[in-house]
């Protein structure tokens, strides 16, 4: 009931999770080869390695044998996420958020609005497990995705080299901690192994904290007659990154970078950053990752009343989500769902690795 009282409803106000930007998964290309529709997705290998020609003893001796032909082949099952928001017609008739209380209602419109709402945190969920896988491959060379409880839904594993993921033999912020000899170490497995020189460090915050404040790492910042190492104010890019300066360390010059996003831990309800705080991954920029997207299949394609509370398909870089709605018989239910089936594999396996500070 109106009263004597007068008031002015401004403008909504509306706080959402940070929009999920793709630093990690933006490492990986999604040319168009990698959107499918098969159930599985493989790739053939072929490796060779560095090796030298062996002289042979006379002219008139046989040549030594080669062979480029041999690969191996690996073929991997993406998970599916389906993500799905019922909007009921009745619940139409109340305020809307935002909406003044004395315009008259209409129903189609705040469904509309209801359904657009649902899809983008819908999309949004999924980009951040996109994230996530990410960041599980680069940090372990596997990925797991488990449910409220706990449980293990789908895991997979690309079987990377062990040596790849050490732990520091001492804790970077203990007395004795080593962070240039422990990262100097590293980049000589990858080198030798992925056949390319690693460029790139991505700091977990806690490991970016122990990093700066070592004293071996601080002499060569402080060195006057070599620049090894260059410390710039923080950078933030577009892609959710945090631009920290180049170190070099033996034969390799890196670029260090922090990552600060995160995303709501599915069983305990935390906020969990994608780069666990005391890791560090170590790559080379040039080591090939892949986005890859499976189709969702569909027989019948959404029919022509539910379109106006679709919006179209997302597929483009590094994304591809399948977007549908349906009604129920009596018209007064809406249903609308987003699906993809997103696989971040690290082809180039060898090419990168992860320390565990112990910080």
């Amino acid at each position: 009931m109106s009263d004597a009282t007068t008031r002015r409803m401004i403008e909504l106000y509306q706080q959402d999770g940070a929009a999920p930007v793709p630093f990690l998964s933006g490492m990986f290309q999604s040319p168009p080869q990698n959107f499918y529709n098969s159930k599985e997705v493989e790739f053939d290998i072929l490796r060779s390695d560095e090796e030298v020609a062996i002289v042979i003893q006379s002219l008139s001796g046989g040549a030594r044998n080669n062979d480029a032909n041999l690969y191996t082949n690996k073929s991997f099952v993406p998970p599916i996420y389906k993500e799905r928001a019922g909007i009921n017609a009745a619940d139409m008739i109340e305020r809307s958020a935002g909406r003044n209380p004395f315009e008259d209602v209409n129903f189609q419109a705040n469904a509309t609005q209801r359904a657009f709402r649902q899809m983008r945190l819908m999309e949004n969920k999924i980009r951040r497990a996109i994230e996530l896988q990410a960041s599980q491959v680069l940090q372990a060379g596997t990925s797991t995705s488990i449910d409220s409880a706990g449980t293990t839904v789908y895991s997979i594993n690309f079987a990377p080299k062990s040596s790849h993921f050490p732990t520091a033999g001492t804790a970077w912020n203990a007395v004795g901690g080593d962070p240039i000899g422990d990262l100097s170490a590293l980049a000589e497995i990858i080198r030798n192994d992925g056949l390319s020189d690693p460029d790139q460090l991505i700091f977990g915050i806690d490991a970016w904290t122990a990093f700066i404040d070592n004293a071996a790492v601080l002499a060569r910042f402080d060195n006057r007659r070599i620049e090894t190492g260059r410390i710039v104010p923080m950078d933030r890019m577009g892609n959710g990154g945090t631009y920290r300066g180049v170190v070099e360390i033996g034969n390799y010059s890196f670029e260090c970078w922090t990552y600060g996003g995160r995303f709501v831990h599915p069983q305990t309800g935390t906020k969990t950053q994608y780069v666990t705080p005391a890791k560090v991954i170590m790559r080379a920029s040039q080591g090939r990752l892949d986005a890859t997207f499976g189709g969702i299949p569909m027989l019948v394609p959404p029919e022509q009343r539910v379109m106006p509370y679709l919006p179209s398909r997302i597929m483009g870089d590094r994304v591809d989500m399948h977007q549908t709605a349906f009604v129920s018989d009596d018209g007064e239910n809406l249903f609308v769902q987003v699906g993809a089936r997103p696989l971040m594999i690290p082809t180039a396996i060898d090419t990168y690795g992860c320390i565990a500070t112990g910080v």
